[in-house]
């Protein structure tokens, strides 16, 4: 099979979504890869190298025709012209929050699974885990440098110094990005609260951190309660396929203090908060009319593209190479994985919480199995 890599295009994503290990495994497979000119640049990675491990590097057009695409982010409108019937997309989608890609890809008739729908039985979203697990961790720098004065933040340093008191960090889920945002607040030394509805992900976070971070279950009451005197929200709610619930909302935000920090890393999935709304590493930010700010990129991990892109080939091979040797059909009937990222195959729509998010018919995954 041949497989595609396109130039990511989004704004500042420099993500590839191929990295060297991964071209040398499909090659070896008996696959043909072809890379647009410079699509690794951004990682660091020339068209040489590709070259040498046995990829073709073209033009866009060239990178598009094959019947397999990888990417990392969703299509762009510019991109939406190289969605066709016989195309398999296998990339980040997050439909729910995306109506009018959503609309173009029931149109074109391609097949595409999303990344973050590939779920194993225990309900762990192994593709999704690697950028949740970045974007965790960078929610927690980032919020710490946007408390600068440079930046118009309250001017607090994270962890306090002697004789003075650390921020006040609260963290809104506790799945596998809000346990990294958290442990690496506890890292900086902050007073870290995270807030889950769920107790037993609670309990798993308070042992792994030895009981430095406050646990509280979450309801509209503690959090509003929080969120008052909170130096930084870190918010990392995530509903798998479904767009994020809006649990903070613009009375909180008017009741917090200026100069405090929010950051939204369930962006991709519609926000948590009521202000949100997608932002690009170029202007990261939203002020509220109190001061706060928030920051609402929708590709965080895009700004460390080269651990994001070596983390997130480490994670979609196996799928990948599932799909190219043996074709998608026959890979979601061996692969249940895979058949939990069917998001649109032939103007169908097979992820419910999408279909139901836009008021589509929700074709039944099974059917695919036959």
């Amino acid at each position: 099979m041949t497989i595609g890599i396109p130039k990511e295009i989004k704004v500042r994503e420099q993500r590839v979504s191929l990295f060297p290990a991964g071209v040398s495994a499909l090659t070896a497979a008996g696959h043909t890869v072809v890379i647009e000119r410079g699509a690794g640049v951004g990682c660091g990675i020339g068209d040489d190298y590709y070259a040498r491990l046995g990829a073709r590097c073209g033009t866009r057009e060239a990178a598009w025709a094959p019947e397999f695409v990888l990417k990392v982010k969703e299509p762009v409108a510019s991109e939406y012209a190289y969605l066709r019937p016989d195309l398999l997309l296998f990339t980040y989608l997050h439909l729910a929050a995306d109506k009018p890609l959503t609309e173009r890809l029931v149109k074109s008739g391609c097949t595409a699974l999303a990344y973050e729908s590939v779920e194993l039985p225990n309900g762990a979203l192994p593709l999704l885990a690697p950028m949740s697990e970045i974007a965790g961790r960078m929610a927690t720098l980032q919020a710490a440098q946007l408390l600068s004065s440079n930046t118009n933040g309250n001017g607090k340093l994270m962890g306090g110094v002697t004789g003075v008191l650390p921020c006040k960090v609260v963290v809104l889920g506790a799945g596998v990005a809000g346990t990294n945002a958290a442990e690496m607040a506890v890292g900086l030394r902050a007073d870290v609260t995270i807030m889950d509805v769920s107790w037993e992900k609670l309990q798993r976070v308070y042992f792994n951190l030895d009981g430095r971070a406050k646990t509280r279950l979450a309801s509209p009451e503690l959090i509003r309660e929080e969120l008052a005197t909170a130096d930084v929200v870190i918010c990392c709610v995530l509903v798998p396929n479904a767009v994020a619930p809006r649990l903070v909302t613009r009375e909180m935000i008017a009741g917090m203090r200026a100069g405090a920090v929010i950051v939204d890393v369930s962006i991709d999935q519609g926000g948590t908060t009521e202000l949100s709304r997608p932002t690009t590493h170029e202007q990261p930010c939203i002020v509220s009319d109190n001061g706060v700010l928030l920051y609402c990129v929708a590709n965080m991990p895009g700004a460390y593209p080269r651990t994001s892109a070596e983390a997130l080939t480490n994670a979609t091979l196996p799928y990948a190479l599932a799909l190219a040797n043996n074709g998608w059909r026959a890979a979601v009937r061996s692969t249940p994985a895979l058949l939990n990222a069917v998001n649109v195959s032939d103007g169908k729509v097979y992820c419910a919480p999408v279909a139901e998010r836009w008021g589509l018919p929700a074709a039944p995954r099974n059917a695919l199995t036959k």
